[in-house]
């Protein structure tokens, strides 16, 4: 089993035209792990999804983490295929384009009380695998511009926005200026919205790993089955 430099869980659509079109956008596709050309949209795709491709297109419900001493990663595997076969899948009413801080992404419609409930359930089950963070790590949390809710979550999880402070969301940009993110949400709204979900379901359980050069994988998909 390849190793990877972190690990983390994640929401990414299965096969169909709404994540043929999302990888594209992002030119990552992180199942075949290959780089993809972007659509001609008049936009400059490559410079303004350097962050999100990356990690391909995904919504978080693990953070990306380092495996703690004495765990491994068919350990790992194993404990996301157990937890997924007792959760229940999350069924939404659909997407919406969104700005975020600066960066367009894709948030989900509705009552979101049950993914929020389902991503907190997914970082503490599988907490023991985590390292703790090393001081660089936190350093570049910027913790001084955190609010102490967020600090003490760092502190617990390795990450600041868990728990009650999570928002899923689905990145497509980088952070923009005026007049760029106007223009990008008005030609991305019209690009995805032929293809979003609706509903919109949170079905499974995607493991992703980071490898050398820094790009995620999508290692494995776990069907929620409880």
């Amino acid at each position: 089993m390849e190793i990877m430099k972190r690990y983390a869980v994640y929401y990414a659509p299965p096969e169909g035209e709404f994540a043929r079109r999302a990888d594209a956008w992002l030119g990552w596709d992180a199942t075949t792990g290959q780089p993809l050309t972007p659509p001609e949209l008049g936009l400059p795709a490559e410079e303004i999804t350097r962050d999100p491709r990356r990690y391909g297109f995904h919504g978080t419900l693990k953070p990306p983490f380092r495996l703690a001493e004495g765990r491994d990663a068919e350990a790992l595997h194993r404990a996301v295929e157990a937890l997924a076969a007792r959760l229940s899948p999350v069924i939404l009413p659909g997407l919406r384009l969104a700005s975020l801080g600066g960066f367009l992404a894709l948030v989900p419609e509705g009552d979101t009380a049950p993914l929020q409930t389902l991503a907190a359930t997914v970082v503490a089950a599988l907490d023991g695998f985590r390292a703790p963070l090393t001081e660089a790590e936190i350093a570049r949390r910027r913790p001084e511009q955190l609010t102490p809710r967020q600090r003490e979550l760092l502190e617990l999880w390795g990450y600041p926005y868990v728990m009650e402070e999570f928002r899923f969301h689905l990145t497509l940009t980088d952070r923009l200026e005026e007049p760029l993110a106007a223009e990008a949400a008005r030609i991305l709204e019209a690009h995805f919205a032929p293809v979003l979900p609706r509903p919109f379901k949170v079905s499974d359980l995607c493991l992703f790993g980071e490898a050398e050069d820094g790009r995620f994988h999508l290692l494995h998909r776990y069907t929620l089955s409880g």
